[in-house]
């Protein structure tokens, strides 16, 4: 008895019950604080801008779990016996000075943040920024990685990004030019085109307000007819490939031909 009367007593002292009960709380408290900011930040928002979303709940999650881990810390040193207010008065001190020399840093997870908060870019968009067009690949607190068609990256610091035009946040309108033999009626050319475009629509791979527009010019051998598309701008390359499948398709169908070039011979006359 008297052994377990001298163990509750040490498991009841401050510093290992003030301990346990300090490391439970800062435990619960950060999975509460966890769970909170998603039902606030991402509870209800759509599949896109929950996209845009993470990276900053992240940040939080990860910034308030060291906020708490450290008051924690601080608390159970107290409990050994250990000067916290000079320690924490050196920590400020520290922190003012990392400040300072983290300036562009502090400015960079800012913007970052500001970025994806104000829905302004979200991987995946084709952006141009500074007469460079590409898709952004990553967003970063810190930089914000654009790849360009060709291959080439550009990494941008995120306090850089004043002036960035996002061609993804609206509808591409595509101008799509048909080369048609001149032999081909044109009633024919423009009623086979309209059943395309209908047909597209329907089938959901362009909006309801593309159209055939019209004869847009004759070249050395061939009539061009134009047809006006609109998409997503991120799927505009693969729609302009199924409109122009779609339109041979229906040209071999219906026996109209596509010109290409040709060279004719002349012998001149034997003498």
């Amino acid at each position: 008895m008297e052994f377990l009367e001298k163990f509750r007593d040490i498991i009841m002292t401050k510093q290992i019950f003030g301990t346990a009960m300090v490391i439970l709380i800062t435990f619960l408290l950060i999975k509460a604080f966890n769970n909170g900011i998603e039902k606030i930040m991402i509870k209800g928002k759509t599949a896109f801008e929950v996209k845009r979303r993470k990276t900053i709940v992240k940040l939080f999650q990860s910034i308030f779990k060291y906020v708490f881990l450290i008051i924690a810390g601080l608390i159970i040193l107290d409990f050994y016996g250990v000067d916290t207010k000079s320690l924490i008065a050196s920590l400020g001190v520290a922190g003012v000075v990392l400040g300072l020399a983290l300036q562009d840093t502090v400015k960079d997870l800012i913007s970052g943040t500001m970025l994806i908060m104000e829905n302004y870019l979200a991987v995946g968009d084709t952006v141009t920024y500074n007469n460079f067009t590409g898709d952004v690949i990553e967003l970063g607190l810190r930089t914000t990685k654009i790849k360009g068609f060709n291959g080439e990256v550009m990494i941008v610091a995120n306090r850089n990004i004043d002036t960035i035009i996002n061609a993804s946040q609206k509808k591409s309108n595509l101008y799509i030019d048909i080369p048609t033999a001149y032999e081909e009626k044109t009633e024919k050319v423009e009623k086979v085109l309209e059943e395309v475009i209908k047909q597209a629509i329907e089938d959901k791979v362009i909006l309801s307000d593309s159209c055939y527009l019209g004869v847009n010019g004759f070249d050395s051998s061939a009539v061009n007819y134009l047809i006006n598309v609109h998409c997503n701008q991120d799927d505009r390359y693969k729609v302009k490939r199924e409109i122009l499948k779609r339109v041979k398709t229906a040209y071999e169908k219906n026996k109209i031909k596509i010109p290409y070039e040709q060279i004719e011979v002349h012998h001149g006359k034997d003498f």
